[in-house]
């Protein structure tokens, strides 16, 4: 047998012993075919150089799971292989140009039977119907071959009951055209052609479709050899497979469906989009829970915090708040001291007053005084955008506390995770705070672990939180009075070459309303304003520019103004330094000037005497008047339609004053009562009649300053031409102004300048 025959008996009987392809060829076939409604899609073949039988090449017989195979839509169990699919397409090529030629058209009928593919049947079916409806002229039609085969694939289809209807169709046909002579088909091995061929003589009862049927119906039907031009084609295809070798490889030619990447490329992206959500879902949480890679603190995270151990020494301008947590030291020294009277000690502290107070810094320094251990956490170390993992580190810092206790737990910015509770929040947004208050309330008095916490809004914490139990003691840290900023001012300066000349007392009695944060920053800057100008110690020059700095902003002399410009920033700054001067319960007036500092075009700075512990009526009505000192100026001088927006920050003021007077102080025809800010059961009219009593209070703040202003407007011009000259003027150098009195001129001071920095150059500065 030669070996296209055997090509095809493998392909046709597969329990047959297969033949191998010589392991030197190389093939790689990828077809897309479509032969008149028979579709193999992505039909691959691909020989390694080893050893191939040819039942591997059949789609189905084994097929390798592969990464390709993923992305590519499945495929049927069993196909063609890609030679006899190309045969096909060749032979129905044939076929479709030569339609009367009975040796093309039962060499395509023979291939398709072959294949044993159901699709081949119900081609060879629709072939011939459309024959016989279309070109009853055919010679195909009294092929009894072609009829067989059709009437074949009828019963393989499952329609053994349209063969009596088929039978009598073609009689039909042939009666109608009896001229007609079909070529003599190739007769099959060992099987009669029947009358049609042999030229028998028929059973008179029996026709040849007949005979065909009854022969298809009773099995008598064995596979034949297909045409001459099949075997013809198989030989050459043989011949070459042989003849070729790695030097002369076959070329095959690639044709994929139009688009077929298309459905690929959307499954492929689909895919990778679904499967990196998950991946980076179940990433998340394995970082959440191992703590690798977390940006929040981690277990080991909670851990004493390391550093310089701050005694009560080191605290100053808070004397009442360090006598109270002296009871703290003691019980962290000795818990059993107060136990033995019964005694019990706040198991919780909480810090309250101003940003910059030094409620961090006495937290510090009772552990210090202590020698215990300092666990430092943030409120917002405890959220995160994962549920439970704010509760879960509540947990983890008290359960560090308690291996080394007595220790001391300080929670920074309470309020950032013990804001009141409502019905409204969801469930999971409490879980944070509930599990704080189990873990206080849950303290046994023998432990020796002590809860200390800061806030700047008390007022915002939830109640459950400051009960007795849990905070047991609220301490007010305040802003530091003159004998505590002196305290600080020293202790800051101990490390800052100071001259003789610079008094504590004195600076302190200049910075009201100054934290320890602001002075400690005032003292720093001072001592690097003074390494910029070479100076070999710090004068009180330097503290003054400093707190100028702090409390006006930077200089901004680069800042290009021009007169004009510069004489209505004089005119408005000299409004605001009139009406203090002459407003009884104003401020004292501390210095002013209409160079730009910060934001601002010009500044007024005004500072108390002493310190304020509560202010009156008076007092808020006579700032409000100088808030609107600088616009009634400008107004003045130079009318309604020339005012500025310079004013913005002072009307912002004198609103938010006149504001907290109605709603907050009862300073209105409304009474002591106190409006919340946040209360939305207010009626209409009564946010009417507040809204009512600011305008009339800043009204009025602006009717006394114009009347002021219109009597001291001479005092006005002269205050506004000498700070165009001289740019910055204290109270001293205003009230002189205003009186008519000489200062200094630009050029003295000028003069003054120059000479103290050629004695500096002189002397090697």
């Amino acid at each position: 047998m030669l070996r296209p025959s055997l090509f095809l008996g493998a392909l046709r009987v597969p329990r047959r012993p297969t033949t191998t392809l010589p392991s030197k060829y190389a093939l790689s076939f990828h077809f897309s075919t479509t032969c008149n409604g028979l579709q193999n899609p992505f039909i691959s073949l691909n020989s390694h150089r080893t050893q191939t039988s040819v039942l591997s090449i059949i789609p189905g017989s084994h097929r390798a799971l592969s990464l390709g195979s993923i992305f590519t839509r499945s495929r049927p169990t069993q196909s063609p292989s890609p030679l006899v699919v190309a045969h096909i397409t060749r032979l129905e090529a044939e076929a479709n140009i030569h339609p009367h030629d009975i040796v093309k058209q039962l060499a395509l009928f023979q291939a398709l039977e072959d294949t044993k593919l159901k699709s081949s049947y119900e081609l060879i079916i629709t072939r011939w119907e459309r024959m016989c409806e279309f070109d009853k002229t055919s010679p195909l039609i009294h092929s009894a071959t072609a009829f067989r085969i059709y009437l074949n694939c009828l019963v393989s289809t499952g329609q053994k009951a349209s063969i009596n209807s088929a039978v009598r169709r073609r009689d039909s046909i042939i009666a109608a055209h009896p001229g007609i002579q079909a070529a003599p088909p190739v007769p099959p091995h060992n099987v009669s052609e029947g009358p049609a061929l042999t030229g028998e003589t028929p059973p008179p009862l029996l026709t040849s479709s007949q005979e065909v049927a009854q022969a298809v119906l009773s099995g008598q039907m064995e596979p034949f050899t297909t045409p001459g031009t099949s075997a013809t084609d198989l030989s050459k295809l043989g011949a070459a497979l042989e003849a070729s070798g790695s030097n002369n490889p076959i070329q095959v030619s690639i044709i994929e469906r139009k688009g077929a990447w298309v459905p690929r490329i959307i499954r492929f992206v689909a895919l990778v989009l679904v499967s990196s959500f998950f991946f980076l879902v179940i990433l998340s949480v394995f970082f959440e829970n191992t703590g690798f890679m977390k940006a929040g603190p981690r277990q080991s995270q909670f851990e004493p915090a390391e550093g310089k151990a701050v005694k009560f020494t080191d605290v100053h301008g808070v004397d009442e708040a360090k006598d109270e947590l002296q009871d703290v030291v003691a019980f962290l020294k000795d818990p059993s001291a107060f136990a033995s009277l019964g005694g019990k000690l706040p198991k919780g502290v909480l810090l309250t007053g101003s940003p910059g107070t030094g409620k961090t810094l006495l937290a510090r320094a009772v552990a210090g005084e202590a020698g215990v251990p300092f666990f430092f956490a943030s409120g917002s170390d405890f959220e995160e955008m994962f549920v439970g993992v704010g509760a879960k580190r509540v947990r983890e810092l008290f359960a560090a506390a308690r291996k080394k206790e007595p220790a001391i737990i300080f929670i920074d910015e309470l309020d950032a995770v013990g804001g009141k509770r409502s019905s409204r929040d969801q469930q999971y947004m409490k879980q944070t705070l509930n599990q704080l208050l189990v873990e206080m309330d849950g303290f046994q008095q023998t432990e020796g672990v002590i809860v200390i916490a800061a806030t700047n809004f008390p007022e915002s914490l939830d109640q459950a939180l400051v009960r007795p139990g849990r905070f047991d003691r609220i301490i007010a840290v305040p802003l530091p009075d003159i004998r505590g900023r002196v305290q600080i001012l020293q202790h800051h300066m101990r490390g800052v070459t100071t001259s003789k000349d610079v008094d504590p007392k004195v600076i302190a009695r200049g910075t009201p309303g100054f934290s320890g944060a602001d002075l400690q920053n005032m003292v720093n800057q001072a001592a690097i304003q003074a390494s910029k100008e070479r100076a070999v110690e710090v004068s009180l020059k330097h503290f003054e520019w400093a707190k100028d700095r702090i409390l006006m902003g930077a200089e901004r002399k680069s800042h290009y103004i021009d007169q004009k410009a510069k004489l209505a920033t004089a005119y408005h700054e000299g409004g605001h330094a009139l009406v203090a001067l002459y407003t009884d319960g104003a401020m004292p007036l501390h210095k002013v000037t209409c160079v730009p500092r910060g934001h601002a075009l010009g500044y007024t700075s005004l500072l108390p005497e002493n310190d304020r512990t509560s202010v009156s009526l008076k007092e808020y009505l006579a700032g409000i008047d100088v808030s609107m000192g600088g616009r009634v100026a400008e107004e003045l001088i130079y009318g309604p339609q020339n005012v500025t927006s310079g004013a913005s920050s002072d009307i912002r003021s004198a609103t938010r004053t006149a504001q907290a007077m109605v709603k907050h102080w009862g300073f209105s025809k409304l009474g002591p009562i106190f409006y919340d800010d946040r209360d939305e059961t207010l009626s209409p009219r009564r946010k009417e009649e507040i809204e009512e009593e600011v305008t009339n209070i800043v009204r009025g703040g602006e009717a006394r300053a114009t009347a002021l202003l219109t009597k001291k407007l001479e005092e006005l011009h002269r205050l506004a031409h000498a700070l165009v000259e001289h740019e910055t003027l204290d109270s001293d150098e205003v009230k002189k102004v205003i009186r008519g009195e000489p200062i200094r001129n630009i050029t003295e001071v000028l003069e003054e300048e120059i000479s103290n920095l050629e004695t500096k150059t002189e002397s090697g500065v």
